[in-house]
């Protein structure tokens, strides 16, 4: 076999793998954009109705799984402890699939910018609609 038809052959195996890399990673995020369809409004409403005070319709976003483990006194505890009123801007991260479940980082940061709080929510569906199945303070490491 010729060197120069090796390289030929090479050349050519290395793209058609770029090629089908290319188009397995398209495929992905594709799928990803389209599960996650309505996460982001869910999350808006969540937040809406906590600055306007609506803590029941909040809590009503999220699973029923949520609200067995966590009641209403705690929800609301929780939500005193983030102290919310102190953050003006919410910057949404790269949601992750696992398990059947999204999990999105999102960052509340404060008017100066100095201060950020980062929250993790998981989602699941139900019944063809996002509902919050837990909120979390991620571990600083």
């Amino acid at each position: 076999m010729d060197w120069g038809l090796a390289r030929d052959y090479g050349s050519k195996g290395l793209l058609a793998g770029a090629g089908a890399l290319l188009l397995y990673w398209t495929i992905s995020a594709v799928k990803l954009v389209l599960s996650v369809r309505g996460i982001n409004p869910l999350i808006k409403q969540f937040f809406t109705q906590v600055a306007s005070g609506q803590i029941d319709g909040a809590y009503l976003l999220t699973t029923k799984n949520y609200r067995s483990h966590v009641n209403r006194q705690q929800f609301i505890r929780f939500l005193a402890g983030l102290k919310l009123n102190n953050y003006r801007n919410l910057k949404s991260g790269r949601p992750r699939l696992q398990e059947g479940q999204v999990i999105l980082s999102v960052k509340l940061k404060a008017d100066g910018g100095k201060d950020e709080l980062p929250l993790d929510f998981t989602f699941i569906k139900v019944e063809d609609a996002w509902r919050i199945d837990r909120i979390q303070t991620p571990a600083v490491s």
